[in-house]
């Protein structure tokens, strides 16, 4: 009667069952490890679900209504890195107009905050920049997603790119978002604006919608720190253009970042209060 034995384990087989086991530990244990995998599972899960979908999209590209199928791709992210988002102001987004949305600008989280509010918005595209379009395949999806690439080293070029695709969002009426502070800065305020988006919507006619996400209390980039949290989005009512010139565009920036900011601020407390108030039932 034959003996049948199983083959040794080979060393690579060794080192990933070590790392199995290991992940849980590190992941409960340091969370330096917890930070950089959340991240790993976010951009991993993003770029697993553009090759998937670039196939699909590429029956209709440069389509914004290809961004609800990838919000509903991707909106799941969000659960499993334990963050909730909270929507305000729905009926602001859901009305099927042309406008120009202005949002404070944290983390690349705010792509995940925006995945939930796609399906509100239905038509709205995004300003981005250039060098994300060479991230492929993610590049590749936010193109055939009808992204708008800008070189922002160069302003005089990247103002014409806009405002040539505003005239065609503009008869379909789609939202056209920009985070006017153009870097991304979590340290608990929003900072200057660039004039661009103000511009923009002076130059068409267009109404501003602010959109303020507040606080990302759960992170910090300096520590490595992820945990879940809480966000709350607030859409504010419509700043109208109409009739307002380029010279206007300063008292449209300031007044636009004063709204924003009693919003950030507000929200904020909210957020925390009830952060404390979870924590101090917890210890009890």
């Amino acid at each position: 009667m034959a003996i049948i034995t199983a083959a040794p384990l080979s060393l690579l087989e060794w080192i990933l069952g070590i790392c199995l086991i290991s992940l849980p530990f590190l992941y409960e244990g340091s969370k330096t490890f917890r930070y950089h995998f959340k991240f790993f599972v976010y951009y991993g899960i993003v770029m697993v679900n553009a090759i998937i979908l670039i196939p699909i999209m590429m029956f209709r590209p440069k389509n914004v209504k290809n961004l609800l199928l990838a919000s509903s791709a991707c909106h799941h992210i969000s659960s499993l890195l334990g963050i909730r988002w909270h929507i305000r102001g729905r009926e602001h987004l859901e009305k099927e107009r042309a406008c120009v949305i202005v949002a404070n600008h944290q983390s690349s989280l705010d792509i995940l905050g925006m995945f939930d509010l796609w399906p509100v918005m239905d038509k709205c595209t995004v300003v981005a920049k250039r060098e994300l379009f060479y991230a492929w395949p993610f590049g590749l999806a936010a193109w055939l997603c009808g992204l708008i690439f800008i070189d922002r080293m160069n302003s005089e070029k990247a103002r014409s790119v806009i405002n040539t695709a505003v005239e065609h969002l503009k008869d379909n009426k789609t939202k056209l978002w920009i985070f006017p502070e153009g870097t991304r800065r979590n340290t608990g305020q929003i900072h200057s604006f660039k004039k661009g988006a103000f511009h923009v919507a002076i130059n068409a006619q267009l109404p501003i919608l602010p959109v303020v996400y507040s606080s990302y209390y759960f992170m910090s980039k300096s520590e490595k720190r992820l945990d879940s949290g809480r966000v709350i989005i607030t859409a504010l009512p419509p700043i109208s253009t109409e009739g307002l010139q380029v010279k206007d565009v300063p008292d449209l920036l300031e007044k636009t970042k004063d709204l924003m900011s009693q919003v950030f601020n507000s929200t904020n407390q909210e957020i925390l209060s009830s952060f404390r108030i979870t924590k101090e039932e917890e210890e009890r």
